[in-house]
């Protein structure tokens, strides 16, 4: 502790969505600050900003410390999250978190001061190190001084420009396992269509990366199809993704002979994907399209899977149509062994940068030559689009005999 005396007391907080890497980040962070300064005390915010707002945390007792590896063999966040942006009073307001009146941004700020917090850790996507970005400006603006760092979390990997997200590789595994048991139902019933909907409202990253993973199981096992055991059924038949234009009425026309020839279909989809025909449609009916705190269109109600579900079972003449979603089986898992790498290298970073008073969002700067860094708030941002012309993606569609993408036109949801 000799070493920082400018670093008392340290503050956790996961936020947003969950992903496979929470319960393993807090953990690690825990482990490294008792390594390197052990009488640097540590709280963790109950359900992320809302338990800042409200002045509710955990105290990290020796009995933690000793057994905070415990926390990796798990998923989701031991301290819980919510979506909650300071920036937008009415919502909190609505919410019971803040009175009428007061600015959010005040009220964290003076929780900070009162919780004689000196370092904010932020695990979370881009909405919560923006936020993040939001409450460090304002307390600096205002005379105090707080180091904030930040671990980007989220499963669509789509946060600039760090190259791969924390938890994004789990979830991508899980939905291939989740895929192997949903798709065994691919002959339950004769011309049978499975939708498999992943997760990722403007980026398709998770969905493709699910389906190659997937795709290369079905690769290495042993069939026999003579029985009635193949491949080609079990495997993926279509990917589609926001950053993707859909032919609708051409992939009908491909996948008709796919159900023709082997009696079912299999289809990835990514749960932004169409999301534009779908909301013009439910408008177009008169229907209010509902949005959570930060403007985002809430998925759950648009049900991207059961629309494309409909479309094309009326064009491929289904006899029986499943569409199911990976997404909450995917997040919650706990970390894998690349992601538990990846946590550690993070992690450390993250301890020493915010020791050093050196503020910013921990990862792999695609734009300083890959190097782990701290990157600068301002420079973060959601909404990183896959890259669609990836050989390895561009691959994968050759290999299930899709056509090569072309991009779609670019639109905010």
């Amino acid at each position: 502790p000799e070493r920082f005396p400018m670093v008392k007391k340290v503050a956790l907080l996961t936020a947003g969505g969950f992903a496979p890497c929470l319960s393993t980040a807090v953990g690690t962070l825990i482990e490294r600050y008792t390594e390197l300064a052990g009488d640097v005390e540590i709280i963790g915010y109950k359900n992320g900003y809302q338990g800042l707002l409200t002045g509710d945390f955990y105290q990290v007792t020796p009995e933690v410390r000793a057994n905070a590896g415990v926390l990796k063999r798990y998923g989701g966040s031991p301290i819980g999250n919510s979506r909650v942006k300071l920036t937008n009073a009415k919502d909190l307001v609505r919410r019971g978190l803040v009175a009428e009146g007061l600015d959010p941004l005040k009220v964290a700020a003076d929780r900070l001061v009162a919780d004689g917090v000196d370092v904010l850790h932020t695990i979370g996507g881009d909405d919560t190190n923006t936020t993040a970005a939001d409450l460090a400006a304002y307390l600096r603006d205002n005379g105090y001084h707080l180091t904030v760092v930040g671990l980007p979390k989220t499963i669509d990997n789509d946060v600039v420009p760090i190259r791969q997200s924390l938890g994004a590789d789990t979830a991508a595994e899980q939905g291939a396992l989740f895929a192997r048991n949903v798709l065994a139902e691919h002959n339950a019933a004769a011309r049978t269509l499975i939708v498999h909907e992943v997760m990722g409202r403007n980026c398709g990253w998770l969905t493709a990366a699910t389906a190659q993973k997937y795709h290369a199981w079905v690769q290495e096992q042993p069939w026999l199809p003579e029985i009635g055991l193949d491949g080609a059924a079990w495997d993926v038949h279509a990917v589609y993704v926001p950053e993707a234009a859909i032919d609708l009425q051409a992939e009908a026309d491909r996948l008709r002979g796919v159900m023709d020839r082997l009696g079912s279909v299999n289809i990835f989809l990514s749960e932004g994907a169409g999301v534009d025909s779908i909301v013009a449609e439910m408008e177009a009916r008169g229907e209010t399209v509902a949005r959570d705190a930060f403007g985002h269109i809430r998925l759950d109600t648009v049900n991207p899977g059961a629309w494309f579900g409909k479309q094309f079972s009326k064009m491929l003449h289904t006899e029986r149509t499943l569409v199911q979603k990976s997404g909450y089986f995917s997040r919650s898992a706990a970390s894998n062994a690349y992601d538990l790498e990846l946590i550690d290298a993070m992690c450390r970073l993250a301890v020493e940068s915010a020791l050093q008073g050196v503020p910013g969002v921990i990862g792999h700067d695609e734009e300083a030559g890959d190097e782990l860094r701290a990157v600068e708030f301002e420079r973060i941002k959601g909404g990183k689009p896959f890259d669609i012309d990836q050989p390895w993606y561009r691959e994968l569609l050759q290999q299930i005999g899709q056509p090569e993408p072309v991009a779609a036109p670019v639109h905010e949801h």
